[in-house]
């Protein structure tokens, strides 16, 4: 098994960028776009920030809601995003809806949209209890022209990281429900917009942290969960697991900042490096004293020699 450690690689100029940043997107050459879904633990608006990393800069735009992603476009000021029950594509300058968004209907009160992954030139996501308790999420699709997203699978509680991956002329879905703590694959039928029965294929039930943000390997062949420590540890970490089997493989230490939350691998002058969110979501006074990286983005090295170039979304 391999170990690396992650070093700062950003750290926000207020609590309110500190509380819940997640979704990191490579937004440009050298650039980040990423999500402070809430502003603080009463708050119910967040952010969609772009941050330049060799400058430290980092533009900040307010949404009227708590966003759970946003995924930059061909058009520079466009984010194909959802927060709290509406989806579709957003755009940060003129704080406006641009064409058709959806709404999520028929979920009980006290869910918000949370984390999603990019299907086709749309996007399947999931919503969570904002309490943290009861199953009363699910799973969703919203394709451009979508008045309401389509319902797939209900009985979550927090919906979280997801890939979609093709295998033997397939499709299928990686998902976590935070909670259960293992990663599930669904069948996936976009034609049909229809998931088929799951199996797990990482179990983390014994992990002491939650499973948060997951990206795929370049050889598809492993994920890389976050993952969300709730306790007062010294360092948090990022888990690279086999598909195949469910085996460690490897490990990233996040010195300073127990709660992970979404990792990222982007290309950043030729070299494949992770970049991970971190929170300071719940923690005391005392427990963001001793964790001073808290809130943190951070990068580090991977062992990776290449990846495929992501596509712009189209902004219908």
């Amino acid at each position: 098994m391999s170990e690396f450690s992650a070093e700062v690689v950003f750290r926000p100029a207020s609590d309110a960028l500190a509380y819940l940043p997640e979704g990191p997107c490579q937004y440009g050459p050298g650039q980040m776009s990423w999500v402070a879904i809430q502003h603080g633990g009463d708050s119910k608006e967040g952010s969609i920030n772009v941050l330049d990393l060799a400058s430290g800069e980092n533009r900040h735009h307010v949404l009227p809601g708590r966003p759970g992603f946003a995924f930059p476009t061909d058009n520079p000021s466009v984010f194909l995003t959802g927060f709290e029950r509406k989806v579709g594509f957003f755009d940060v300058e003129s704080a406006s809806w641009v064409g058709t968004f959806g709404e999520v209907e028929g979920e009980e009160e006290g869910t918000i949209i949370n984390d999603g992954t990019v299907c086709g030139n749309g996007v399947l996501f999931g919503t969570k209890d904002v309490a943290f308790t009861d199953p009363k999420a699910g799973l969703y699709l919203w394709l451009p022209g979508m008045n309401a997203a389509t319902h797939l699978r209900g009985g979550q509680a927090c919906s979280n990281g997801k890939v979609i991956l093709s295998r033997e002329g397939g499709s299928f879905l990686l998902d976590i429900d935070t909670p259960t703590r293992v990663v599930v694959e669904y069948p996936f039928d976009l034609e049909n917009q229809r998931l088929g029965n799951p199996r797990v294929v990482v179990d983390l039930q014994e992990v002491d942290a939650y499973p948060d943000g997951m990206v795929i390997t370049p050889d598809q062949q492993s994920v890389i969960i976050a993952m969300y420590n709730p306790n007062d540890v010294e360092s948090g970490e990022a888990r690279q697991h086999s598909l195949a089997n469910g085996e460690l493989e490897a490990v990233w230490k996040v010195p300073g900042s127990p709660r992970v939350t979404c990792p990222l691998l982007a290309k950043i002058a030729g070299e494949v490096l992770l970049f991970l969110t971190t929170a300071v979501e719940h923690m005391s006074a005392e427990e963001q004293a001793r964790h001073p990286n808290a809130g943190c983005l951070f990068q580090a090295a991977t062992p990776f020699g290449g990846m495929v170039a992501v596509e712009r979304l189209e902004v219908p």
